[in-house]
């Protein structure tokens, strides 16, 4: 049975910074992507970054480029999300999630087939 398990989130105040991880366990970890979405109250889930086997190709939405960096230790079975200089709009339940098929890096919540419990990040002053 594969697991996903974030931690790392919290409270910050706007402009600050957190390092989210998912760790995974279960079997070898070698999901040609991994990825991260957030969900915010009343909203749908969605997108955020994603990164390949190798970790050369990677895909950010826009609102989050140059602020958010996405990482993986495949030797650690983790994946990472550094979060920098953050609005109130990043505020949001945050989810790791693994996709097994060697289709690339997609942005749609149905590609993936494994989730973690989700991690919540809060900013305000």
């Amino acid at each position: 049975q594969i697991q996903l398990v974030e931690s790392g989130g919290g409270s910050v105040q706007p402009g600050g910074s957190l390092r989210l991880s998912c760790a995974a366990s279960g079997r070898n970890f070698n999901f040609p992507t991994m990825a991260w979405f957030r969900q915010a109250p009343g909203k749908e889930r969605s997108f955020v970054a994603g990164i390949s086997r190798s970790g050369r190709t990677i895909d950010y939405v826009d609102s989050v480029k140059g602020r958010f960096t996405i990482s993986r230790d495949n030797a650690k079975n983790t994946v990472y999300l550094k979060m920098n200089s953050l609005t109130p709009e990043d505020a949001a339940v945050y989810y790791c999630a693994a996709d097994r098929n060697l289709i690339g890096i997609r942005r749609d919540v149905e590609t993936y087939d494994y989730w973690g419990q989700g991690t919540q990040v809060t900013v305000s002053s």
